[in-house]
């Protein structure tokens, strides 16, 4: 038995989520339905005329959700990060702990700024992010424990790493360190937009062996095979993949389990947020299978717990409400 079931690598960001309306995004020239990088300055002006618009916070970065999620359902997990010996970080890390996560951060952080991630929700329950990412884009093989990570069965990277080449370095050490100890490994793709401008470095973190377990939604899988429908995307993916898992929205998910392609249904519901979705439905999988599930069964699972978590605002369901979920469907 390994300690851990999941191992995760990626940014840590508080999130603040805002209800805003499309005349927001325009007036303020934000790309709606994608994540952008931005620097310190632009993220204050974004505040600034956000002034008086109430949001919560939360531990996030879209790892950090899925490893919180493979602990709610009552996982062992752990998560590698970087954040900084400021209020936020401090915040940072309670609330991750305080989720169940063990971690390699410390009292002893380093001077600088944790990073944070502006979420905006329109009333099509569609989620744009804009991400200055402080600290953690310094992060890198310092913040790996090699111990932790090979008593682990699944290392899970985070795509968004991608875009820093301490990070994408940092990936790439820990898939080496995976493999050579027979660790499976599970990568997020995180964002269509990354996939599409990061196609090489995505390319360089899987390396020459196939990952064990992909996860990505339908725009994703198209962008990194070139394809335009999804049925030839999946048939390409299994030239860099053992097994993967597609979703697709309120149409469910194809999940490939090595050996044959399975549709799943999902729960029909009004959507008021997806932000998170994706990291929920990687965190129900990761659960699932380490736990002795089938394929299907674990996709049942992460599809019914991501079409709660769209119901409600935020990026995260409550114990409480995985706990049911569990109960009614286990």
């Amino acid at each position: 038995m390994k300690k851990y079931h999941v191992y995760g690598i990626g940014n840590a960001l508080v999130d603040m989520e805002f209800e805003v309306g499309p005349a927001f995004l325009e007036k303020m020239k934000v790309e709606k339905g994608l994540m952008t990088l931005v620097d310190q300055d632009r993220q204050a002006e974004l505040l600034s005329n956000l002034e008086g618009t109430s949001h919560a916070r939360s531990c996030g970065g879209s790892a950090a959700n899925t490893i919180i999620a493979v602990s709610q359902f009552g996982g062992k997990a752990f998560y590698s990060c970087k954040v900084a010996s400021d209020e936020t970080g401090e915040f940072y890390y309670k609330d991750l702990v305080g989720n169940g996560v063990t971690t390699n951060m410390g009292e002893n952080r380093e001077e600088g700024l944790t990073g944070k991630c502006m979420v905006f929700i329109t009333p099509d329950a569609d989620r744009t992010m804009n991400s200055f990412l402080g600290i953690t884009e310094t992060f890198s093989t310092n913040e790996l424990v090699e111990s932790e990570l090979l008593d682990s069965e699944y290392l899970y990277i985070e795509g968004y790493l991608v875009t820093s080449p301490t990070g994408k370095a940092a990936a790439i050490k820990a898939r080496e360190l995976a493999h050579e100890n027979d660790v499976k490994v599970a990568l997020t793709f995180s964002d269509p937009g990354i996939v599409g401008f990061f196609k090489e470095g995505f390319k360089e973190i899987i390396g020459d062996k196939k990952v064990d377990l992909l996860f990505c939604n339908e725009s994703e899988a198209m962008s990194f095979t070139d394809s335009d429908n999804i049925d030839t995307a999946v048939n390409l993916l299994k030239s860099v993949a053992k097994t993967f898992a597609v979703t697709l929205g309120e149409k469910g998910a194809i999940v490939y389990d090595g050996e044959r392609e399975i549709a799943i249904e999902t729960k029909q519901v009004v959507a008021k947020d997806t932000n998170g979705a994706g990291d929920l439905f990687a965190g129900a999988f990761l659960y699932g299978i380490t736990s002795g599930m089938e394929y299907s069964q674990a996709a049942k699972l992460a599809c019914h717990s991501s079409s709660e978590l769209v119901t409600q605002f935020g990026a995260r369901l409550e114990k409480d409400q995985v706990l049911t979920i569990k109960e009614s469907l286990l």
